[in-house]
């Protein structure tokens, strides 16, 4: 493999990795090392893989369990692997909000990785936000409210089904879309570091339990806008072959809509979690 380098990209969170080829089956030290700098960095990127779909569920493999996403059919043979594809003449991107994926979920995933196929000349980039950070930063009688509070998220809030509506459509798996809803902590503990991250998202939070949405509503703005502060964030700029794998339990991301007239095709697989505590 030779030596794997780790080269942080921002002071909140990730960071590339190097000197290692995703195509070839990984020992057990080079998961180790890789699974560490994820836990350490929150999101990590590979640059310049080929990766086919068996070498890419391969890799994943390795890091847990790969899953269906539960609105869109995935590729031919693939189930689990989905494909993500703005065209020259949609100006609506794929989940083209700040999020974290799919906490509308009972048991949402404690993982996504993302690879690019197709880039724009310029744009497309993906934002990502520490929520470590997020938490940490709130003053001490915030965070002791907000860690007695459960939240309600749904599938369903109109910001972010907007964005997944031409994906859906052009899946053709031909079911229903249902409204998923689950609830969670406002605060989670993320189960292998034991540190406390903020887990609400403007994009499936719809209110605190036992609390109306009305009642939710200035704690929840206050909250969507501190916790993508400039100084929790980073920005990756994608290459054809690039590969982002970010912890969904304590980060949240944003792919930026700034490149109309242009194509991004990406590959999606999303790894099991465990029930949010």
């Amino acid at each position: 493999m030779g030596q794997i380098e780790t080269r942080p990209i921002a002071g909140a969170l990730g960071a590339e990795i190097g000197g290692v080829d995703l195509r070839r089956t990984l020992d057990a030290e080079t998961v180790g090392t890789i699974r560490q700098a994820l836990l350490d960095h929150l999101v990590i990127f590979f640059r310049d893989q080929e990766l086919a779909p068996d070498a890419y569920m391969a890799f994943a493999r390795a890091f847990g369990t790969p899953i269906e996403y539960p609105l869109v059919k995935g590729i031919e043979g693939y189930p689990e692997i989905t494909e993500i594809a703005k065209l020259e003449h949609e100006t609506v991107n794929f989940g083209g909000i700040w999020h974290a994926d799919t906490t509308y979920l009972e048991v949402p995933p404690m993982g996504t990785m993302l690879y690019a196929l197709e880039v724009p000349p310029h744009g497309g980039d993906t934002m990502f936000a520490n929520q470590y950070l997020a938490y940490e930063t709130l003053s001490e009688t915030l965070r002791g409210i907000l860690d007695g509070l459960t939240i309600v998220n749904s599938s369903a809030k109109a910001d972010v089904s907007k964005t997944r509506e031409d994906v859906i459509r052009n899946s053709g798996s031909g079911a229903p879309v249902l409204d998923h809803l689950a609830e969670h902590p406002a605060v989670r503990t993320h189960p292998e570091t034991g540190r406390k991250a903020l887990y609400v998202n403007v994009a499936h939070s719809s209110h605190f339990k036992d609390m109306t949405e009305e009642e939710s509503a200035p704690i929840l703005n206050y909250l969507f806008q501190h916790q993508v502060r400039p100084e929790f964030t980073c920005r990756f700029n994608w290459r054809p072959g690039s590969l982002a794998f970010w912890d969904n339990r304590a980060a949240q991301h944003n792919p930026v809509n700034d490149y109309h007239g242009f194509r991004r095709i990406m590959r999606r697989i999303t790894l099991a979690g465990e029930k949010p505590y």
